[in-house]
């Protein structure tokens, strides 16, 4: 399979390279890839020493009551950047994961698009802990942002009329396995991220044109804004 991968051409549609050449801006490396795995992994280092670094950057739907006495929303997004300790595979494979989808994403819609995607999914993640999960349960890890890069690239390719089936069986198949009791994987972070990163999507996919990039800017807020709405309520209703 990999010498037949290796020697089948490699065919772009027009309007894949049509968007690329619109969204980025002649940004040919994954730069913003690498920088989140490099500050990814030298936090996890951090977690190894007796800093209480895991402590101050995971996030708790508790985090986002003032109710609860310890008001810290920032944590939100620095969840993203710790991870379990004992299971050293846990950052080993969102990095690499992460690694797969920012090769082929972040050249595709550019260096800031990229960037702002991590971090609103990473936000949306923790808005799908805050409505959904127990708000004294703590979370880590970088694996919501990461959903919402594949959520992201699901619609993107889907609009640019790529076969989905191979990416759409691994979403399936990661998803569903947050739901197996006895993982200990937090789903509803999984389920926030991916939906983030699909709206993200189609924001971008939408508004690929030179003349729409206002548009774009005005659909990324509004992501953005309802996901502000939606952890006031979330904070409201879990009081």
């Amino acid at each position: 399979m990999r010498e037949q991968r290796a020697s089948a051409p490699k065919v772009k549609s027009a309007a894949a390279t049509r968007f690329s050449s619109v969204m980025r801006r002649g940004s040919g490396h994954p730069a913003v890839t690498y920088v989140i795995i490099a500050l990814t992994l030298f936090v996890f280092v951090l977690q190894l020493l007796p800093l209480g670094v895991t402590d101050a950057l995971l996030y708790a739907g508790a985090y986002s009551i003032p109710e609860f006495g310890s008001f810290e929303p920032w944590r939100m997004l620095t969840v993203a950047l710790v991870h379990s300790k004992s299971f050293i595979l846990h950052v080993a494979l969102n990095m690499y994961t992460l690694w797969i989808f920012g090769r082929m994403l972040e050249p595709m819609i550019g260096r800031w698009r990229f960037a702002t995607l991590y971090v609103i999914t990473a936000f949306g993640s923790s808005v799908g802990v805050l409505l959904l999960d127990n708000p004294l349960q703590p979370v880590v890890g970088a694996s919501g942002a990461i959903f919402g890069l594949m959520g992201a690239t699901l619609v993107i390719v889907h609009k640019l009329g790529g076969n989905m089936t191979g990416l759409l069986v691994l979403v399936g198949i990661n998803l569903v396995i947050g739901f197996i009791p006895g993982t200990n994987i937090a789903w509803q972070a999984h389920l926030g991220g991916l939906i983030t990163g699909a709206l993200l999507g189609l924001v971008f996919v939408s508004t690929r044109k030179r003349r729409q990039q206002t548009l774009q800017k005005l659909g990324v807020a509004g992501v953005a804004v309802l996901l502000l709405v939606l952890t006031v309520v979330g904070a409201v209703v879990r009081v």
